[in-house]
């Protein structure tokens, strides 16, 4: 699944379709955010998030990040209402992860306990269409064993990572930067939970 660019362009499809059909079968794919490159599965298959933790040696009881194609597939795993809902509609799609209650059918890994899912709908067009044709939200964690340094480019990822994936969908290189900020909305209360990419000046202006 080797490719050129970061958007849509010209024989990008195929290889998505392929990246796609891997996540649809229940397989782990590394592909491009608009910061760095993730490793991800679909959310709602339990297997393939055992798997992909795993091949992280994430640590037990760490939720797991999502990114979603569209506000349709974030209503599948989370409730996204009141001020929340307000900030979404305004800063998605980017590099904003919304902490927002889980729907209780959602799997236990996603939330490790916590009652709640952290998701975003990406900046990346590649990432908000990869989840569209797998039909379902990706986790987006990154494409890295956990404490290494997130990869921009499928040149920087760890051979022992590579092994254990079933596709890697090659957009070329990323921007790199910030990682997505993660904040919880309630009310006209933003709790910063991690500063990056989006600063915390602009998720309360969007409150506004």
């Amino acid at each position: 699944m080797s490719g050129e660019g970061g958007g849509l362009g010209e024989g990008i499809s195929a290889r998505l379709e392929e990246a796609a059909a891997v996540l649809r079968r229940g397989g782990i794919v590394v592909y491009p955010t608009e910061t760095f490159y993730a490793v991800g599965a679909r959310a709602d298959d339990g297997e393939a998030l055992a798997r992909l933790l795993r091949a992280k040696l994430r640590p037990a009881g760490k939720p797991l990040p999502l990114l979603a194609a569209d506000r349709t597939q974030v209503a599948r795993l989370a409730v996204l209402e009141g001020a929340a809902a307000l900030v979404a509609s305004r800063l998605w799609p980017g590099p904003l992860t919304l902490v927002l209650p889980a729907l209780a059918s959602a799997d236990p890994a996603l939330t490790a306990g916590t009652g709640t899912v952290g998701i975003r709908i990406p900046g990346s067009a590649v990432a908000r269409e990869l989840a569209a044709r797998a039909g379902c939200a990706l986790v987006s964690t990154s494409a890295n064993p956990s404490g290494g340094a997130p990869p921009r480019a499928v040149a920087e990822l760890a051979p022992a990572l590579l092994a254990q994936v079933d596709g890697v969908l090659d957009a070329g290189r990323t921007p790199g930067g910030a990682p997505s900020t993660v904040v919880r909305v309630e009310g006209l209360v933003v709790t910063v939970l991690r500063q990056g990419a989006v600063p915390i000046a602009e998720v309360v202006a969007a409150l506004g």
